[in-house]
């Protein structure tokens, strides 16, 4: 009688721990569901690459039209943003610290604003341009908006980073030091954005940790196209893609700026 007693003891205790397992795990699948019922109905505007480098760096690449990028302020993690692309430039709180700009106006503030995107703070960097008048991509070395050479002020994106120089095997470490890329040499999850000599252009995201040097040789010899050229973006826990084969969530942190894909 007193082990039955004992027996009935242990299932109410064990019961209701049960029921709570099974109903916290099914939130959490709710949850990590999310994206997908976040991004449906949203238009396919991009081509979807994933490759493995020689070096083993895992590549997750959306293939885009330059027309169809939107520059746009995030404040979450990307995840939670109703939109297909990846993670912008550095940012610091609410900051934004890399140039990101549309038709002369910054993301994420007023005009010359500290913060707002007008700037890449602290340093001239490497920055993404878009001239939509002349329909061509380049990198331009920036302090600010106000330094960009762009043919029309109302038809253009600039997005700032880091200099790749993949033209430039002898360059680019020098000048990713006078850029002052962060932890260029340490195992961190990286991001990018790199163009080929027909403005294709390729958002591209590794969950593999790498070096700088790494996720730049993997770009080189896994990314399609001819004489590419590109910048490094934000990294490590920032690094993050929402495309509808693949949502990376980095470590799930808030980024301040994304590059979205919009058209149809």
């Amino acid at each position: 009688m007193g082990k039955l007693w004992v027996h009935k003891q242990w299932l109410l205790v064990i019961i209701p721990l049960l029921a709570l397992v099974i109903w916290v795990s099914a939130s959490f699948l709710a949850k990590e569901s999310q994206p997908k019922e976040v991004f449906d109905g949203l238009p396919l505007s991009y081509s979807y690459l994933e490759k493995e480098s020689p070096g083993k760096i895992r590549l997750h690449m959306m293939s885009v039209s330059p027309e169809n990028i939107i520059l746009r302020a995030a404040g979450s993690p990307l995840r939670q943003v109703a939109a297909y692309g990846i993670n912008g430039g550095f940012f610091y709180g609410k900051d934004l610290l890399s140039i990101a700009i549309m038709n002369d106006i910054p993301v994420s503030g007023d005009k010359k604003a500290y913060g707002s995107g007008w700037f890449n703070a602290k340093y001239p960097r490497g920055t993404l341009v878009w001239d939509g008048e002349t329909r061509k991509l380049s990198v331009q070395v920036a302090s600010s908006g106000d330094d960009l050479e762009v043919s029309d002020r109302t038809q253009y994106w600039a997005q700032g980073g880091i200099s790749m120089n993949l033209q430039d095997q002898g360059l680019w470490q020098s000048s990713a030091m006078q850029e002052h890329l962060p932890y260029a040499d340490e195992l961190r999850m990286r991001s990018g954005l790199v163009y080929d000599n027909t403005s294709k252009l390729w958002l591209i995201v590794t969950p593999s940790r790498c070096t700088a040097g790494e996720f730049r040789t993997a770009i080189l010899e896994s990314v399609p196209g001819e004489d590419p050229e590109g910048i490094f973006l934000d990294g490590d826990g920032s690094s993050q893609m929402n495309a509808s084969e693949a949502v990376l969530v980095g470590d799930k942190r808030m980024v301040v700026q994304m590059i979205a894909v919009g058209g149809d």
